[in-house]
């Protein structure tokens, strides 16, 4: 993660899950308690999840929506206007496509941004 105080960031992100729940997206940190996550979310074969999560004085919500497991490729964008939010997302960089609109409750002027990848059933999967 880096600070920054830009009004809109993207990432690219290239993936091959190996487990169920193996997952990559962008986050914007506050702190523990005040975060935004856009991510892809492998669920099995067929199917995965395209979703977001708004975590707000310790408290999330979740917004997903179903994508082929076959796509193994993302963008996801995150603009910022003071302390309201426009999460994004795009296959190939080109055409955006709005997931939310949300607010963080704790307005800062830097916010941690960058990269997560997880593996909750510890296998190993690759990203770039």
């Amino acid at each position: 993660m880096r600070p920054v105080t830009c009004r809109k960031i993207s990432y690219h992100v290239e993936y091959k899950p190996a487990e169920i729940y193996d997952q990559v997206g962008l986050m914007v940190i506050i702190d523990e308690e005040n975060w935004i996550k856009v991510s892809t979310e492998y669920e099995g074969e067929e199917i995965s999840k395209l979703g977001s999560v708004v975590t707000n004085l310790g408290y999330s919500d979740w917004a997903t929506e179903d994508i082929f497991s076959a796509i193994n490729s993302m963008w996801y964008r995150v603009k910022r206007d003071g302390d309201t939010f426009f999460i994004e997302n795009s296959r190939k960089g080109e055409n955006w496509f709005q997931m939310r609109i949300n607010h963080l409750h704790r307005e800062v002027k830097e916010l941690a941004v960058g990269i997560y990848a997880c593996s909750p059933k510890e296998s190993s999967f690759k990203v770039k």
